[in-house]
């Protein structure tokens, strides 16, 4: 009689311990869960930002104070970036921000990495990236961080026209 009722509280406490290991890891993955949720949110919102920000500049250097007609009045893509001596506080063209990158500590998270490119793009397909200057930019940010899995991308194409 007396093995049955060991039997029985062994039993008992070995179903104890599988609930509330169970129980535990359930807790510990709503954690991760939410601590990830929050980091690809912030995430997404750097890169939302930074396109906002753009979004206030100039289409090009040379369309600031007068309007362009005619594309090879444009910034050639090889001189796409800040120009000599500028820098991120006084970028005034959207093509400035090309290779801008950036390392942002958030207060749940740090290391964020903020890259930027700017490419001409063309009008009918703005997924085909020109080797000439067009009326149509696309700004790619892509924000990586040690905790996340996968990288945040946000495009958004400018047009002058």
């Amino acid at each position: 009689m007396q093995n049955i009722q060991t039997y029985l509280t062994m039993g008992g406490l070995i179903l104890l311990s599988l609930t509330s290991l169970r129980f535990n890891s359930a807790i510990l993955e709503t954690s991760t869960a939410d601590i990830e949720n929050k980091v690809y949110l912030t995430a997404f919102s750097l890169a939302d930002d930074l396109i906002e920000e753009i979004k206030t500049k100039s289409f090009d250097e040379n369309t600031k104070n007068f309007p362009v007609t005619n594309t090879s009045s444009l910034t050639a893509v090889n001189l796409m970036g800040p120009e000599y001596g500028e820098t991120y506080t006084n970028y005034d063209d959207i093509d400035d921000f090309n290779n801008y990158t950036n390392l942002i500590d958030a207060p749940h998270a740090e290391g964020y990495n903020i890259a930027c490119t700017v490419q001409y793009v063309n009008k009918d397909d703005q997924d085909v990236i020109n080797s000439v200057p067009t009326f149509y930019k696309k700004v790619t940010v892509t924000v990586t961080s040690p905790y996340m899995r996968t990288p945040i991308t946000l495009s958004f194409i400018f047009t002058l026209k």
